[in-house]
């Protein structure tokens, strides 16, 4: 039985923690571990979780000395754990009951993609669940598919073996590290879309992707779209020219404008309709 680590990066959100935990000790997968790595918090998330985990041996936790960012503790996660399938949580997030249990399923089946992702159900602050977000889909992927626009996400469940065949988690990067994930593992190999609510995600004015870090945040990921495309050899795009560096984050998401069109997001769907079978 394959084993499967969940990684959470923490920064302040102690206070939420519970539901997170609830939902893990609740998986109706057996094996699996969870590594926290809380990057000193400013709170008392350290205490909180420690008194929530208490002696579970499943749960582990470990400590920045200082403040890294985002990207520097994902990694740090990742260097912690040691299943044969990883995946993201946030802490302020939680799990559906099946959620490790159908995407270990769907790996195991289909050998030879690399990762797996979700629907996902965006909830109130209280974790209620309000809507699905209807934009995460199956996606073709090529290499000109950088995410953008959003069409894939939580909860994605990569292989380990993969992983270490990548430069792996920038830990240099403060925001748009799942972004700079996801690109990474999808050039070894496809993923498959599973049609199930599989993650709550928890809406509320400290999330990390909420309006005022949003410019940050498009920043980082055209930073991190025009590194795959050097990572992928690309010169042009779209008979546009990729820029050797970057300038601002309007020119790189300028380069896939062609993307949000009819007749491109119709060919992608059908295309993915014929990989699927």
């Amino acid at each position: 039985m394959e084993k499967f680590s969940i990684l959470i990066a923490n920064y302040n959100n102690g206070k939420y923690f519970i539901d997170c935990y609830n939902s893990l000790i609740n998986q109706t997968y057996e094996n699996w571990e969870v590594i926290i790595v809380d990057d000193a918090s400013s709170d008392n998330s350290v205490g909180a979780i420690r008194n929530i985990i208490r002696d579970d041996y499943r749960f582990k936790l470990y400590e920045n000395t200082a403040n890294k960012g985002c990207g520097y503790t994902k990694k740090k996660c990742m260097d912690y754990s040691s299943g044969d399938i990883c995946a993201y949580l946030d802490p302020d997030d939680a799990l559906f009951p099946n959620a490790i249990k159908y995407s270990v399923e769907t790996l195991r089946k289909n050998t030879k993609i690399v990762a797996v992702y979700s629907q996902v159900m965006f909830c109130d602050e209280n974790l209620i669940v309000q809507k699905r977000f209807n934009k995460i889909k199956q996606i073709y992927n090529y290499n000109y598919f950088f995410n953008c626009p959003i069409q894939l996400g939580h909860l994605f469940a990569f292989r380990r073996k993969v992983y270490l065949k990548t430069l792996g988690i920038n830990a240099n990067l403060k925001s748009a590290v799942d972004q700079d994930l996801y690109l990474k593992i999808l050039e070894h190999g496809n993923a498959r879309f599973i049609k199930k609510p599989l993650y709550k995600y928890r809406l509320h004015a400290r999330g990390i992707s909420q309006e005022s870090s949003k410019e940050n945040a498009k920043i980082s990921f055209a930073k991190v779209i025009l590194e795959s495309m050097h990572r992928r050899g690309l010169k042009k795009i779209n008979n546009k020219k990729v820029p050797n560096t970057f300038n601002n984050h309007e020119e790189i998401f300028s380069l896939l404008d062609y993307q949000i069109g009819y007749f491109y997001r119709l060919k992608m769907k059908i295309i993915a309709i014929i990989q699927n079978f």
